[in-house]
């Protein structure tokens, strides 16, 4: 189990890995090429999940774009189990949500990094990308303090059989933490996750947007500190 290392920057391959969580539209498919070639380079994962990551790139470009998205949407928006809103795992609809969500942004904030507007902190592709741009150190500890999720979410996927299970396994081993099933509780019908909230009760996050449309993430780091987008 290799792990992310004091000398072993993973900040691209941790970028790639929140990269292939995201929506596969045109735009993330093109890109595919130059990630397969950053994993490549940094190897920073065991060798084995790195064939299954890029036997999962190499899936994705040869896919129709329809089928891929489809795919895709079913995964992920279809049920709270393999949501990549993490609070979904630990605090469903609950009151307690809200002031998670304000400290994870308070923690990107203290490092520089602002959400775009409608953007939700907890996003796993959104957590990835905060976290390639911490330290070798800061970033394995920052991930294995979410691994009880990210061996949650392997789990589901990997009872489905999907290849983006490969992916929480490669965050779980660069995390210091071996990639194995665990117990997950059943998952809520359908119906039941996806019923309206009452009137004025807040909202609820499943997935993305909408079923179907991509969510694009932006960080964005303090004009008056910086001047330039991340």
């Amino acid at each position: 189990m290799r792990g992310i290392t004091k000398n072993k920057p993973a900040s691209g391959t941790l970028r790639v890995l929140g990269a292939l969580l995201g929506y596969p539209d045109a735009a993330m498919r093109d890109h595919l090429p130059e990630m397969r070639e950053i994993l490549r380079r940094e190897s920073v994962c065991d060798p084995a999940r790195q064939q299954e990551l890029v036997a999962l790139i190499d899936r994705l470009l040869e896919s129709a774009s329809l089928e891929a998205e489809a795919t895709y949407v079913q995964l992920f928006d279809r049920g709270r189990a393999t949501s990549l809103h993490l609070f979904e795992h630990v605090h469903g609809d609950s009151r307690d949500r809200g002031p998670a969500m304000i400290d994870l942004a308070q923690t990107y904030e203290k490092a520089g990094l602002y959400l775009s507007p409608g953007e939700m902190p907890d996003y796993l592709p959104v957590v990835l990308e905060f976290a390639s741009t911490q330290p070798p150190r800061e970033a394995r500890a920052f991930l294995g303090e979410m691994s009880h999720i990210l061996s949650a979410l392997f789990t589901a996927l990997q009872q489905r059989g999907s290849a983006y299970a490969s992916v929480l396994g490669a965050l779980l081993e660069l995390a210091g933490e071996k990639a194995q099933p665990v117990k997950i509780a059943a998952e809520q019908p359908l119906d039941d996750s996806w019923a309206e909230p009452p009137a004025f009760g807040g909202c609820s996050i499943k997935g993305q947007a909408r079923p179907g449309e991509a969510q694009p993430i932006h960080f964005v780091r303090n004009n008056a500190t910086t001047g330039a987008a991340l």
